[in-house]
């Protein structure tokens, strides 16, 4: 059952196709279609690739998953309670079609956001990764992906990789060898 009958003003109408969409897309942005397609195709994605970056360990901790609920929350302007299904929707979609749908719905995003919302949808990974503390070597290695992917320039991406060098693993293994 879509959001929409439920949403102030909601009214039933088909989400509109597009052959660039990805499965997850399709499926998220479903339950966001009370707001414009555009930005529910935007959110959608931006709940997906937050998600990538939590899983990269094959694991999402409760501080990451309330850290995804909390992004989606503020960037897409949503009531808690639908930040809350969104990030549910994409853990899920996450499951089934991580390997595949990827770099699918990354470079959907890419396509649909600014360099600048590009680049604020990084940060937003790399807060999620840094959630529960430590950002593993896997999830390391997803965010350089997803900014890779993203087409984000190197020295941004090195700007924003500085700023969370505390919760890098290595930064902290390399930190208790010295104090030890």
């Amino acid at each position: 059952m879509a959001l929409r009958k439920f949403l102030p003003g909601g009214v039933d109408r088909p989400f509109p196709s597009d052959p660039n969409d990805t499965q997850t897309v399709r499926r998220i942005a479903g339950e966001l279609d009370a707001l414009p397609v555009d930005r529910a195709r935007y959110l959608a994605a931006f709940a997906y690739i937050l998600t990538r970056a939590a899983a990269a360990d094959l694991s999402i901790s409760s501080e990451e998953s309330l850290a995804i609920e909390r992004l989606i929350e503020e960037h897409g302007g949503l009531p808690e309670a639908q930040a809350v299904l969104v990030a549910q929707i994409a853990r899920n979609q996450s499951l089934l079609y991580s390997g595949t749908e990827d770099y699918l719905v990354t470079r959907q995003f890419r396509e649909l956001a600014s360099a600048d919302d590009r680049l604020a949808l990084l940060r937003c990974c790399y807060l999620v990764g840094a959630a529960d503390d430590t950002i593993t070597a896997e999830e390391s290695d997803t965010l350089q992906e997803i900014a890779k992917e993203l087409d984000i320039d190197r020295g941004a991406v090195n700007i924003i990789r500085n700023e969370f060098a505390p919760k890098l693993a290595a930064i902290q293994a390399m930190r208790r060898l010295q104090g030890a």
